[in-house]
């Protein structure tokens, strides 16, 4: 039975279905096809074939399977032929839309009397498509085998079709045949391939497999156990998730811009610092890997590289910390979706026992992004408010609908997704929640805005209880938060914060500027409860022994209305190691900076205060370190990018306007040497002579994008370096500059 071939099928299509393959194969347009045989050509390459494979369902797969097992790949096959080999699990609708699927694809053509696909369809599906050997064309009779060679035939017939054995080396006849395998060999029911292989014939496996000769084909795809649930209950409970988040990010901000980390000599986080960050931030080491990856990622935090490089926060930071709790997670967010990496990979080893560590190389997976948004898209697509709780399900669901995507690690892939997508706040409680939603379809922006519609409004107070603890019901307003965070140390964080105020805590406020009253004013103001008395004389008893002793620069110096009290400090210990000494009754100075002095006074037992010009407490704190923000790696690997349908509509055009020009007589030919720029006189004459002759000229040419074509004009203007005729098959009037010009000739005119 003959076919037709690919480039004519794909010429008997319309432009629609032509732009449609395009855009479904984004790589064949890259560069543009000169025409349908180029195009054709590039359609039936291996690494092309092997990515439009990836998109394949489970059971289009099987129906591509099955024409390769019926050859397909050398002669046209039936439609019929097909199910036949495919067994009657597979109806006629279904078997007629996955066929129709694999054309659109352009990996079968032809009518369904005679369906072909490319040929190196075959190396696709492995040595032994359908897990079958070879066929031989003989006819063969299993009567009066034994049960073991039953066995053997049996285990060889469900795939593969080889086995390796001893028997093999060496053929006996049947009367000498001791083992199953022998036996078998002898009477020719299996193939001797090598002294240690055998094969058995494809013949002999479509028999023994019965009306199912590629096996159970799974038709539909599974259908995972889903719940409904109120969408605002997801949104909430993943706003508590986000707040969470970016909670942690500050803290984590925080300890690395005054201890920054250092890098390790092969790159990434060091394992003692990883179980640092997560003492620090009483998580589990897993999620302390998730973070370092995120504040990375989101370039909050970069490697010096200088002579002893470390992680230091960057400039960013600050930008990040001074927005809104929405913003900064959006930011986390979209940092977690972009995410050429696998933070799930830390604390496990690879096959060389190596233990993968945070920011390490070996954790880059450049198809880590699209094969996280392939999970939440999948579970976006569900109606709103649909939760999948068990993640082996939605595994299960993405194995059918893509068996060849994710590869080895496809279904660890899927789980750690929901758990790092759970972690991060895009889900919550098995679902996508709407700001999730939003952050794939319109980007952080938007979907910041979305969380702050789903959070509950800030509060403006708080509640303190008399053991000296503060409870936020809830997310604080701004400057409310800050303002505790001043004053005192978070206890215990989720969806209502407690706070522990101390004599630190309130010492903390005092040096940076705030006095008794203020704080005072606070409690009085901000709690929805009654102020305890002992809140009240420990604030007035920091207040009463801060800022007793005023330090300033000399380095610095410190002054006393209390000569007795400069003469306690002189008389202690560490007024040596800080190098002080008395100018005035009142006055002491050191070559040592403020901050020094004024940290080896407290160590000591003093409540000194920072002093400014104009004698007001000045807030001494650091911001922590800075660094230069890192330039985003652009190593991110996508699949090509898909054109506009516009733009896949001018390629079709362009392609079947080559395909004529490839297919028009031509009569005298110059072509135009490569190493000449401008083209020679002998080109330049024959145009101009057809310009002058009215007669139509097959023009070769290499366009902006450096790709070769060829185009039938009328020139009507040959000058100036342009070359400029009307091309009659698309109607429009078509410009070249002279020096792309590589070869002209006459069209022969009948």
């Amino acid at each position: 039975m003959s076919g037709i071939t690919l480039a004519d099928w794909l010429r008997a299509q319309d432009d629609a279905a032509l732009v449609a393959l395009l855009r479904a194969r984004p790589d064949l347009a890259t560069p543009p096809p000169a025409d349908m045989s180029v195009l054709a050509t590039r359609i039936g390459t291996r690494a092309s074939i092997a990515r439009a494979c990836e998109d394949l369902d489970t059971f289009t797969l099987a129906v591509l399977e099955g024409l390769v097992v019926q050859g397909a790949d050398t002669e046209p096959v039936a439609l019929a032929t097909l199910a036949e080999v495919l067994g009657p699990d597979v109806k006629p609708k279904p078997l007629k839309q996955a066929v129709a699927r694999l054309k659109s694809l352009a990996l079968v053509w032809g009518d369904d009397d005679a369906l072909s696909v490319p040929p190196v369809t075959r190396e696709a599906f492995g040595t032994y498509p359908g897990g079958l050997g070879r066929a031989t064309g003989q006819t063969y009779d299993l009567g009066g085998i034994t049960e073991g060679e039953q066995r053997v035939l049996q285990k060889l017939a469900a795939g593969p079709p080889i086995g390796d054995t001893k028997d093999a080396s060496r053929v006996v006849p049947l009367d000498k045949a001791e083992t199953p395998v022998q036996r078998l060999l002898a009477r020719g029911l299996l193939l001797r391939r090598d002294p240690g292989t055998v094969e058995l014939p494809r013949e002999i496996a479509l028999q023994l497999r019965g009306d199912r000769p590629l096996g159970p084909i799974q038709v539909t795809e599974p259908k995972p156990k889903t719940s409904t649930l109120q969408q605002a209950s997801i949104d909430a409970t993943g706003g508590g998730e986000a707040l969470e988040l970016v909670r942690h990010v500050e803290n984590l901000i925080a300890s690395w811009s005054a201890e920054p980390p250092p890098v390790l000599r092969t790159g990434g986080l060091g394992v003692r610092e990883l179980r640092k960050v997560a003492k620090d931030l009483d998580v589990d080491e897993r999620r302390a890997a998730l973070l370092i990856e995120l504040v990375v990622g989101a370039d909050l935090v970069a490697n010096t590289e200088a002579a002893e490089p470390e992680w230091v926060p960057t400039t960013k930071a600050d930008v990040w910390l001074a927005a809104t709790a929405e913003v900064r997670w959006a930011t986390l967010a979209h940092a977690w979706l972009e995410l050429p990496r696998l933070p799930a990979l830390v604390g496990r080893r690879d096959e060389k026992d190596k233990l993968f560590t945070p920011l390490a190389d070996e954790i880059r997976r450049a198809q880590a992004p699209r094969d996280r948004r392939w999970v939440l898209e999948t579970l976006a697509a569900f109606p709103k408010g649909t939760a999948i709780a068990d993640p082996g399900d939605l595994a299960a669901l993405l194995a059918w609908r893509a068996p060849r995507r994710g590869g080895r690690q496809r279904d660890e892939l899927v789980r750690w997704t929901v758990e790092e997508g759970t972690a991060v706040g895009v889900l919550a409680l098995g679902a996508i929640t709407s700001a999730g939603r939003v952050l794939l379809d319109e980007g952080p922006g938007h979907a910041a805005k979305s969380l702050g519609d789903a959070l509950p409004a800030p509060l403006d107070h708080v509640l303190v209880q008399a053991d000296l603890t503060v409870i936020a019901p809830g997310r604080l307003e701004p400057e409310l938060a800050d303002e505790m965070a001043l004053v005192a140390d978070v206890e215990s964080a989720g969806s209502a914060t407690v706070y522990r105020i101390g004599e630190t805590t309130v010492r903390r406020a005092l040096d940076a500027g705030r006095t008794a009253d203020e704080l005072h004013e606070l409690f009085k103001t901000r709690s929805r409860t009654p102020v305890p008395q002992s809140l009240t004389y420990l604030i007035d008893d920091a207040a009463r022994r801060h800022g007793r002793l005023r330090g300033g620069a000399a380095g610095s110096f410190l002054r006393c209305d209390d000569p007795v009290l400069i003469s306690e400090v002189l008389a202690h210990p560490e007024a040596t190691r800080l190098e002080l000494r008395r100018i005035a009754p009142t006055v002491l100075v050191s070559p040592l900076p403020l901050a020094d002095v004024l940290d080896g006074l407290r160590s000591a037992g003093f409540a000194p205060a920072a002093e400014g010009p104009d004698g007001q407490v000045l807030d001494l704190r650091t911001g922590g370190r800075r660094t230069t923000p890192r330039q985003r790696s652009a190593r991110k690997v996508t699949s090509p990018t898909v054109p506009a349908d516009e733009r896949l509509g001018e390629l079709v055009r362009l392609v079947r306007a080559g395909d004529r020009a490839a297919a028009t007589p031509r009569g005298e030919r110059v072509a135009v040497p490569g190493h000449l720029g401008a083209g020679p006189s002998a080109t330049l004459s024959l145009l101009q002579q057809a310009a002058r002759a009215r007669r139509r000229v097959l023009v070769g040419f290499v366009d902006s994008h450096g790709t070769a074509a060829q185009r039938v004009i009328e020139p009507h203007v040959v000058g100036g370096g342009v070359l400029e005729g009307y091309d009659h098959s698309y109607g429009e009037v078509l410009r070249f500059p002279l020096h792309r010009i590589t070869s002209a000739a006459l069209v022969d005119e009948d």
